[in-house]
């Protein structure tokens, strides 16, 4: 049998596969396998997908391969192969180590070698993280990974507006997204818009709608609402615990003042001071109140990672 391809063999200089935008999505045979693959590969990851006309999972995960591969925009490249058309192909590819025992199978090739493979119609957020995972390998990323990136760096400049439009461009073409979505939720925060906030985090998938950058944001416009009418009373809660220091209610409510008033070491050490005067207060209020705290700064926030060290501190001395 001749050889079909040798993924040893590498690209003559000044070589390559050539391949323009019409090519990211192919259907490939035996013939074309060396450059539509091999060849290929060395510039941008391959998939493979080998499928049958009489399998059922491959008529549902071919458009999702398609799609994920399509939203990559040229930075990997999908090749569809018929096994039945191409049994020659399917024969070397055994010999090598590489039974196609079942399909869907689909194998990614990075720097013309195998690099990784799946077998099944996965659904396509395991189809992405797969792409994501032979792109880290070959040193990119997906366009969603570097508009994501510009989104929080505009959001770190404080530059809410640029960060609104690049976190919506995100989840639009992302609709299962969930930073996208947090960051979008966020944004209209700092930009004053509240109410469109909350009809963003409530409008997110059931997907999504648990995970913590989600839960983050949630928590945090929850607290800005709670923190606009302590910062009213402020004085009143201070009058309070000048008269009780063991007002808990006044010393919680204090701290989502402070909260709400950037004070953020100072709203942990109220409800640290609440904790150490009596944990067990209202089914230990102070203690959750400090967590939703953490929760609505983000767990690698700086004041989250003092109070948590304080916390403990405190809990298991």
């Amino acid at each position: 049998m001749d050889v079909i391809f040798d993924p040893t063999r590498q690209t003559a200089p000044g070589g390559g596969s050539g391949a323009g935008a019409a090519d990211i999505i192919k259907d490939g045979d035996q013939r074309g396998f060396m450059q539509d693959v091999i060849q290929a590969s060395r510039e941008v990851p391959v998939l493979v997908d080998f499928w049958a006309t009489w399998c059922g999972p491959c008529k549902t995960l071919t458009p999702t391969l398609e799609k994920v591969v399509t939203a990559a925009q040229g930075r990997v490249r999908l090749v569809k192969i018929d096994i039945d058309k191409n049994r020659a192909l399917v024969q070397q590819l055994a010999q090598m180590g590489l039974p196609l025992q079942s399909v869907p199978t689909v194998v990614g090739f990075v720097q013309g070698q195998i690099a990784d493979l799946f077998q099944g119609a996965l659904p396509e957020g395991e189809v992405k993280k797969f792409v994501e995972g032979l792109l880290k390998m070959s040193g990119g990323q997906l366009p969603g990974a570097d508009l994501l990136a510009e989104a929080k760096a505009a959001e770190e400049q404080g530059d809410h507006r640029t960060a609104l439009e690049l976190y919506a461009a995100l989840a639009q073409s992302e609709g299962e997204n969930a930073e996208a979505y947090a960051g979008l939720a966020r944004a209209l925060m700092n930009l004053g818009e509240e109410e469109q906030a909350q009809q963003v985090l409530d409008g997110v998938t059931d997907k999504i709608k648990e995970h913590a950058a989600i839960a983050s944001v949630r928590s945090a416009l929850q607290l800005a609402i709670e923190g606009r009418k302590a910062r009213e009373k402020l004085g009143e809660f201070e009058k309070r615990l000048a008269a009780d220091p063991d007002d808990h209610a006044a010393r919680i409510d204090l701290a989502v003042a402070l909260n709400a008033m950037g004070e953020r070491g100072k709203a942990t050490d109220a409800l640290m001071e609440a904790i150490r005067r009596d944990r067990a207060w209202n089914d230990e209020a102070a203690r959750k109140q400090l967590l939703k705290f953490f929760e609505a700064w983000g767990f690698d926030d700086p004041a989250t990672l003092a109070g948590r060290r304080k916390l403990s501190t405190l809990l298991f001395r």
